[in-house]
């Protein structure tokens, strides 16, 4: 009797030490799928390096801004095509994406700037990977856009 009672110990233990694993590296994948931090942006027209954008939330909200820019001749330069509260900052610092919120496996809801021409456009980001993330903006219908992928920056 003694031997039974010991072995349903058992497994109880071993199932519950299976269970904390499995719990434990399913929190840390998700974890790891996150939109969070640094990404290096590539121009979708020329192919070239641009620079480091972070993508960084407060309040459930997640925002954008620029922080490396790659060119040295544009590193002190400054949204002249910009308007508003935008008008005339330097490029290295600028908020490019705002009021995103997260909707399922997409982020939308917000817009992103372009500042080569000043312009917000709407904008939904998705993440292609852990390390490849999909940025689409767009005018009305996302049909009528531009994407861009960003790469995530290792440590």
């Amino acid at each position: 009797m003694y031997f039974n009672k010991h072995l349903i110990f058992s497994r109880i233990m071993l199932k519950g030490a299976l269970f904390t694993i499995v719990f434990v590296l399913l929190t840390l994948t998700l974890s790891a799928q996150s939109i969070l931090g640094k990404w290096k942006t590539i121009d979708d027209i020329t192919g070239k390096e641009k620079g480091v954008v972070e993508i960084y939330e407060r309040d459930g909200v997640y925002f954008a801004r620029i922080c490396e820019i790659f060119e040295p001749e544009h590193r002190y330069k400054k949204c002249s095509r910009c308007c508003c509260e935008e008008k005339d900052k330097p490029l290295m610092g600028l908020v490019i994406i705002k009021d995103m919120k997260k909707d399922d496996e997409e982020y939308n809801g917000g817009e992103v700037l372009d500042p080569k021409n000043g312009k917000y456009y709407d904008c939904f980001i998705k993440l292609v990977n852990n390390d490849k993330l999909k940025i689409r903006g767009y005018i009305g219908v996302p049909i009528l856009g531009r994407t861009q992928y960003w790469y995530r920056v290792k440590k």
